[in-house]
């Protein structure tokens, strides 16, 4: 495992000694980039060591981020969740910042970012993007991240304003109790997901963010990739909130079955006859289900409760970056 270098960060005005900061890059031909993003974050965070995953890039990202003092590491598994498991991983450090190798967040962000999650005792704070110019955040990708955003926050009861900045700042105990099962842009969902599942204390800052510099591209696909991220909030809420998900299930069966029978009944009050026994059988059949849905509902919300302890647990074993250690009264 690798170790990050220390940052002295101060803390209601004393010395909370050294914590060590570690500025992680994936990166995936990003080479007409890369070297200015690891210029700025150095700028930045001067005592902070950087780290640049390679995806397996087809130009010279990897030679242009080691020629910049990054240390470098090729991750095969193709996909941006995949480096960001790795990097969590192999990585040890007090404090991670997380971005993009694309130029587009604000490296000088950076010092606020960090001093906010250990003067508040945070483990999280998102930069919450605040585009430098019309073309920065293209519509699509406004209109997406809006829908996707209001969706988590309505599902999880929690508000959230930009669930898919690739910009965060992140605690040794979020980053160590974070499963990382997701392969590609899915991740931002599940970093937020896991941190309103355990009720971790996080934050949202307002940053710049750029439109990106000429010669690079964009690698997220508008439809492809929002299908992706609506695909794993939607799995997200069934592993995470079995019973919502289930119950939704129980009401549109009941709903059918009761417009099916609706008629049925009717007829038979009347006269006593049920012609129309397939609909019958088929009003019946859903309203079976509809039980079976709730019944799994509510058998995988205890089970989920126990997974959620487990996790809860496991976080608690790693200490805060903000967290002194108190000795008991005298």
């Amino acid at each position: 495992m690798t170790s990050a270098a220390p940052l002295n960060i101060t803390r209601a005005g004393q010395d909370d000694g050294d914590l060590s900061v570690a500025v992680l890059l994936p990166c995936y031909n990003e080479a007409a980039t890369i070297g200015a993003v690891i210029d700025d974050f150095r700028a930045s965070v001067p005592r902070a060591r950087v780290y640049v995953y390679d995806n397996n890039s087809s130009d010279d990202s990897a030679a242009i981020a080691r020629s910049h003092g990054a240390t470098v590491v090729r991750e095969r598994e193709q996909g941006k969740g995949h480096v960001v498991r790795r990097m969590f991983a192999d990585i040890d450090a007090d404090i991670y910042i997380l971005t993009d190798s694309d130029a587009t967040y604000d490296a000088a962000s950076a010092p606020r970012m960090v001093q906010m999650l250990v003067e508040e005792e945070l483990d999280m704070v998102t930069a919450r993007r605040v585009a430098t110019s019309q073309s920065a955040f293209r519509a699509g990708h406004r209109f997406g991240n809006r829908f996707l955003t209001a969706l988590v926050s309505r599902s999880f009861g929690k508000p959230v304003s930009d669930m898919l900045s690739g910009y965060r700042v992140l605690s040794r105990r979020f980053v160590k109790s974070f499963p990382a099962l997701s392969g590609g842009f899915e991740i931002e969902t599940e970093l937020t997901v896991h941190a309103l599942e355990l009720g971790m204390p996080q934050a949202e800052l307002d940053t710049p963010y750029h439109e990106r510099p000429s010669g690079s591209d964009s690698k997220l696909s508008t439809w492809r990739d929002g299908t992706r991220i609506l695909r794993q909030i939607l799995v997200l809420i069934k592993e995470e909130r079995p019973l919502f998900f289930f119950a939704s299930i129980f009401v549109v069966l009941v709903l059918l079955s009761v417009g099916l029978a609706r008629p049925v009944i009717v007829e038979f009050l009347a006269t006593g006859l049920v012609p129309r026994l397939p609909t019958a059988v088929l009003s019946t059949g859903l309203m079976l289900l509809a039980f079976l849905s709730l019944g799994c509902g509510l058998i995988l919300d205890t089970v989920t409760r126990g997974r959620r302890e487990i996790k809860r647990l496991h976080y608690l074993r790693q200490r805060g970056p903000g967290a002194r250690h108190l000795s008991p009264p005298e």
